[in-house]
């Protein structure tokens, strides 16, 4: 009996040790990561914070570096990711309220769930080529911020679909229960308990996805993205009724990842500190977005009481 005591504590030491262990790699992994991350973010400000001036945001680009902005590129990003953001959004969410809530567990949901799953490890090269084919020829959107828009919401569809399915499920079971239990219908259950409690998990998908798409070269690239524009899209606001215009979405574009693609291939040195200048304001467009997220994440899981 003493012999099985002591082996039993011999067992528990060791298994502490390896847990001990694994703590330090793992904490060891993480500052790594970070520190690397800092180090090339830092990098990146000391090289571009000479460009971050007001012109650099009202100029469009030249052949001139010092003259160089990018206000087509970031006027054109935010035009991509609304229309991006007002497609990929709600069919995300709706496909995964309905893949696992309503959706029958038969072969067919299990293979559209593992196509789903697939498709957001395709490539966004991929993403691109079809997008050629579909929106600039066969629907024949041309080279247009629109057809932009709906290939980074293909892009980023399955992220939205996966995220939203899993904060779904994080959602106790009591909860759907207590709500039929109280005369709810399905679609009253859903809309008033399930998606409110799963809105945190939701938004944190979306801003997961939209900030891969605020990145993204190879799809834009791909449907025809210009390198060099010295011009604006019409502005989705009108002067006349219903003072909201749609003109901008046939217009051509540029975004923040092609304008830095074009000024990392130049030869002179003073385009590669406009490409870091670049660099850092997409780091913070993305920062802002991810922060956005956190702090609707925060309030909206204070109101949650289980």
């Amino acid at each position: 009996m003493q012999q099985s005591v002591t082996e039993i504590r011999r067992l528990i030491a060791r298994h502490k040790f390896w847990d001990y262990v694994f703590a330090i790699v793992g904490l060891i992994c993480l500052l790594v990561g970070i520190l690397t991350l800092m180090g090339l973010f830092a990098q990146l400000v000391a090289d571009g914070a000479p460009r971050l001036k007001p012109h650099f945001f009202t100029s469009f680009p030249s052949r001139f570096p010092e003259e160089a902005g990018i206000l087509s590129a970031w006027v054109g990003t935010i035009l991509a990711m609304l229309v991006t953001a007002f497609v990929a959004v709600p069919l995300g969410v709706a496909a995964g309220v309905y893949l696992e809530e309503y959706a029958p567990k038969n072969w067919l949901t299990a293979i559209i769930e593992i196509n789903v799953t697939n498709l957001a490890g395709v490539p966004s090269i991929v993403f691109g080529l079809l997008a050629l084919g579909l929106f600039v020829y066969q629907l024949n959107f041309g080279q247009s911020i629109l057809s932009a828009g709906l290939t980074l919401a293909l892009l980023i569809l399955p992220i939205v679909i996966v995220a939203t399915r899993e904060s779904l499920r994080a959602v106790p079971g009591s909860i759907r229960e207590a709500a039929y239990a109280l005369g709810a219908t399905r679609w009253q259950m859903v809309s008033n308990h399930v998606l409110p409690y799963s809105s945190s998990g939701i938004l944190t998908g979306v801003i997961i996805g939209l900030s891969r798409a605020i990145g993204e070269t190879a799809p834009v690239i791909t449907i025809g993205a210009l390198t060099f524009i010295a011009f604006l899209p019409h502005s989705p606001v009108s002067g006349q009724f219903p003072f909201i215009s749609f003109e901008w979405l046939k217009d051509p574009f540029t975004v923040m990842p092609i304008q830095m693609f074009n000024w990392t291939s130049r030869p002179e040195e003073e385009f590669q500190l406009n490409a870091a200048a670049a660099g850092v304001v997409l780091l913070a467009m993305t920062l802002a977005m991810n922060a956005v997220a956190i702090f609707l994440r925060y309030h909206i899981r204070k109101k949650i009481k289980w």
